[in-house]
């Protein structure tokens, strides 16, 4: 492989920001949740890379045979790989892609094929256009992909920032991550901060029924979040993590009194059982996406209540996970329950695609 742009690429990054930036000149894009994916296409040679260099190519066989016809012979491409179902975007399944079995790769790309969305252009040819503005990226990405096949799309761009706030508030349904907002006249910088880009939040109270130790041993890494069912069952929701490390160990000390008999009668205490780890659908083990972590875990009285922001629910838990806002003596741990989570309607995908021309 011989390109202007070679691999490894590490893709342009963007702030977070509460709000949707309306300064004058700003362009806005979805945020698409998926697999950020740089294509490298030099004749017959394809590679998809990760964001943290970790090579897609062998998990995607269906979208290195689709972008072979999609792209010219020889270009650099920035975008996403997403799983597009009827009710929106779907990342559980998605991930199931990452699979170490060639025979299972092979059965899941023709039972769930993906889909590729293109957003920049970081070489076409012999020319490098990371030093080019982005508006001229962008026309020549529009050229390329103008009779792109199905399942490699261009995504949206609109100049105006109210339609950006509705695709913002309208599309979460379908599983967007928020929207993008970028500069018209930045060259593309490798692994900067050069964009903007807002999310949903929204916080939920949780029951705190577990923690698992930082890596480094010296204070909690994070804390294990359950909701109640209608039935009374407490679920594994996902996590609050990302303390500092004062806040690591102070934790420590407050979930001490919570420790003491924790698994006697605790509603997860089968986590603590080897056997019942071994497929790696429980929190306390391991799988294959752990890549040889330890996911082992301390069981708490689940007595405490955390409120915690997160940004959507799926598949029955936090995705991303969560961020501790605050402990709430003042809530019962029964009245943590599913009932308090938004239920975002689900959105067509295809009204986002056809709806706004380029600017």
């Amino acid at each position: 492989m011989d390109l202007p742009v070679m691999p490894p690429v590490k893709p342009m990054l963007a702030t977070l920001v509460r709000e949707l930036p309306r300064a004058p000149g700003l362009l806005y894009e979805p945020k698409w949740d998926g697999f950020r994916c740089v294509v490298f296409r030099d004749g017959a040679e394809i590679e998809l890379g990760s964001r943290n260099d970790r090579p897609l190519t062998r998990y995607f066989p269906e979208l290195a045979e689709l972008l072979a016809a999609a792209l010219p012979p020889r270009c650099v491409v920035d975008g996403e790989i997403v799983m597009v179902t009827g009710s929106g975007l779907d990342f559980d399944t998605l991930q199931l892609r990452l699979h170490p079995a060639a025979s299972r790769v092979r059965k899941l790309a023709a039972e769930t094929p993906a889909s590729f969305v293109a957003f920049d252009l970081l070489a076409l040819g012999d020319d490098d256009l990371t030093r080019q503005p982005f508006r001229q990226r962008r026309r020549a990405l529009e050229a390329i992909l103008g009779t792109a096949p199905s399942r490699v799309h261009l995504t949206p761009l609109t100049a105006d920032p109210d339609v950006a706030q509705d695709w913002f508030t309208r599309f979460e349904g379908a599983g967007f991550d928020g929207v993008m907002a970028k500069s018209p006249e930045s060259p593309y910088e490798q692994d900067r901060r050069v964009m903007w880009k807002v999310k949903h939040e929204r916080t939920a109270d949780c029951v705190v029924a577990g923690f698992r130790w930082h890596k480094d041993g010296k204070g909690v890494g994070s804390l294990l979040l359950g909701l109640y069912d209608d039935t009374g069952t407490l679920h594994h929701v996902g996590v609050a993590s990302a303390f500092t490390a004062a806040r690591r160990a102070e934790l420590v000390g407050e979930l001490a009194p919570l420790r003491e008999n924790a698994l006697a009668g605790h509603p997860w205490h089968a986590w603590a059982d080897a056997q019942a780890q071994a497929g790696g659908r429980m929190p306390g083990g391991m799988s294959r996406w752990s890549a040889g972590k330890d996911l082992s875990w301390e069981p708490l009285r689940p007595e405490l209540v955390a409120e915690v922001r997160y940004e959507h629910l799926q598949a029955g838990r936090l995705r991303h996970g969560g961020r501790l806002v605050r402990f709430r003596p003042d809530r019962l741990p029964e009245s943590c329950t599913y009932a308090q989570l938004d239920e975002v309607p689900p959105a067509e995908l295809a009204a986002l695609f056809a709806e706004v021309p380029s600017p």
